[in-house]
């Protein structure tokens, strides 16, 4: 393509979304569609069209999973590589593909047809193993589909028409609260009724408590926000579900997005906001059509926009599409990526109710908090408190998946023990229970009468389950890798302490290690956990620490006969102050 052509391409992308520079991932993302990929070039014309310094748009694309920097084939195949895909086959798929098409993983074709590459968990460990092509998920892939899929994308045609290009709702139980029967505007309505201190109230009386793991009290979020002094105030719902093994918003998004932007419009009352976001991962993008439908359907019923029902509220909801970074979960990493940057967490304090999005007060939200809040506007706070658990009040809407008859989604009241869990999900012969993803516990067969609370067992949703004839430590390897791969690089303790928790793990697998390893093993994991940032960090060494406190007969069991001077001596490089080189080629621009 001629340079002059490019630089008008990318001209005209930036001059759809204002040439604002908080808009950057729209641009790139606007670019790489009609580019395939983003050039050293396209970057600087990038940097042009929106008034920023070209090391500040490379900084940002960089970081971004699903922003190729070098060119790739007219079509590529993300073929999903996280725990529970590699357990249903995911390892015999990828070969497929790369029989199929002559071409390793990572490769392109010499035609340039076709490119391969590995993506981390894409909402879809209900139905796996998945792939998301050209954008497009598809899902229970064999190895006997790929020729299929193959021939599909050289001939240039959509694989949207293939067998494999249907996702699956899964929702197995509906619960009377996130997946009960709405009426579109019945919340607004009543909320519109109160004041927003009266609204803030019936929040308390519910007790209702963040969904995404924390845990926070909803109540005290909002009324923090609310009176907290800056020129605006903002809603941000947090549709990044990004923990491996989860996939509950995706269905939540799909099934009931009135509920969830009843809950935004509730909320920004609340606050006092008239503007709010949702963030939606890069893995659902193929939402987004239907997403800004529900919306432009709600401004015609005078549910968003200006004057709200006629009673002088204005708020309204923009959707910003991510580019594939697990970090930006976390809520200031979300902002960050919001504003157009690269989602490196911020340090706290300040809080985002305090400084948030352009450093005004911010509420930050999960999708399935904010359908709770819009439920108890609607049906009041003792209502929803009669659901639940002691202090855990309401349902939770968990992502099963793994070694069980029925994975999919289930909303259960809090009390729940994982025995009953178990048995609701068909799971028999259970070796473990990964309860609440990779960040959360590995739970030994001892501890399935623990019940989910947020005073026990406080989960984002993820629940992956490990039969007995699994190898418990190579999953909890691979996960150790994710984490890796992940960290945002901006401290030590988590860049180079998940890679050496990488290391002493391998090291043990391979049976190598002795008791010393495995005692510096569990001291470098409090230090990562005491010593990181954000919470990436601060939960990399879980599924170490805790299968080293619950499962210890599987370590042992892989120590060395020997005492000799290992190879990689975890202990010495803890002392030198984690110097210690080896991190993934990939990841070096990422970690800059």
């Amino acid at each position: 393509m001629a340079v002059e052509q490019q630089r008008d391409i990318i001209s005209q992308v930036a001059e759809e979304f204002g040439r604002s520079p908080a808009r950057l991932l729209d641009v790139a993302r606007g670019v790489h569609a009609r580019l395939g990929h983003l050039s050293e070039e396209s970057i600087g014309f990038i940097a042009e069209a929106l008034g920023l310094e070209r090391v500040r748009v490379r900084d940002t694309i960089s970081f971004y999973h699903f922003f190729a920097r070098q060119p790739r084939g007219r079509s590529t195949v993300y073929l999903c590589n996280a725990v529970v895909e590699r357990m249903k086959g995911a390892d015999a798929v990828a070969k497929a593909f790369e029989e199929a098409t002559g071409v390793k993983m990572g490769e392109t074709t010499p035609d340039n047809a076709i490119s391969l590459a590995y993506t981390a968990c894409i909402g879809l460990s209900d139905q796996a193993p998945s792939a998301l092509v050209n954008g497009i998920p598809l899902t229970n892939l064999t190895p006997a589909d790929v020729p299929m899929i193959v021939e599909t994308l050289r001939k240039g045609e959509d694989v949207s028409s293939l067998p494999q290009a249907k996702v699956k709702k899964n929702l197995l139980k509906r619960g009377d609260i996130v997946f009960g029967a709405m009426d579109p505007g019945a919340a607004i309505r009543k909320a519109l009724a109160l004041s927003p201190v009266e609204l803030i109230n019936e929040m308390s009386v519910s007790r209702l408590r963040g969904r995404g793991g924390a845990g926070f009290p909803t109540s005290m979020k909002w009324s923090f926000c609310r009176t907290a002094k800056g020129e605006a105030h903002y809603v941000v719902c947090n549709a990044d579900e990004g923990e491996p093994g989860t996939f509950k918003d995706r269905v939540i998004l799909t099934e009931c997005p009135d509920l969830l932007f009843e809950g935004m419009t509730v909320a920004g009352y609340a606050i006092g906001a008239k503007k709010g976001f949702l963030y939606l991962r890069a893995e659902y993008e193929y939402m987004l059509a239907r997403l800004e439908t529900v919306l432009a359907r709600r401004r015609d019923a005078g549910l968003l926009g200006t004057n709200i029902l006629g009673k002088g509220f204005d708020f309204d909801i923009r959707i910003q599409v991510g580019g594939g970074a697990y970090v930006c979960g976390e809520e200031s990493a979300l902002i960050e990526s919001l504003e157009g940057k690269r989602g490196a967490p911020r340090d706290r304090p300040p809080f985002p109710v305090q400084k948030g999005y352009r450093n005004q007060p911010t509420s930050v939200n999960n999708v399935e908090t904010l359908c709770c809040a819009a439920r108890i506007v609607e049906k009041g706070g003792a209502w929803f408190s009669a659901f639940g658990y002691e202090d855990s009040k309401g349902t939770k809407a968990l992502s099963i998946s793994g070694d069980c008859e029925r994975p999919g989604v289930y909303e259960v009241e809090y009390g729940m023990t994982l025995q009953d869990m178990l048995d609701m999900v068909g799971a028999r012969n259970v070796q473990a229970i990964q309860f609440g993803g990779p960040s959360g516990q590995c739970i030994a067969p001892d501890g399935f009468g623990r019940r989910l609370d947020f005073d026990d067992l406080a989960t984002g949703g993820s629940v992956i389950i490990f039969g007995e004839d699994r190898d418990l430590l190579e999953y909890m390897r691979q996960f150790t890798e994710f984490f890796t791969e992940e960290s945002c690089g901006w401290c030590a303790p988590c860049r180079v302490g998940t890679t050496l928790l990488l290391k002493g793990l391998e090291k043990i697998l391979e049976g190598s290690g002795t008791k010393s390893d495995l005692e510096a093993l569990k001291k470098l994991g409090a230090t990562v956990k005491a010593m990181s940032r954000c919470g990436l960090g601060q939960t990399a060494a879980n599924p170490i620490l805790t299968t080293m406190e619950n499962f210890p007969g599987l370590y042992e069991a892989r120590l060395s006969k020997d005492e000799f001077i290992p190879s990689f001596d975890l202990a010495k490089a803890l002392e030198e102050g984690c110097a210690v080189t080896g991190r993934n080629p990939d990841l070096e621009e990422k970690h800059a």
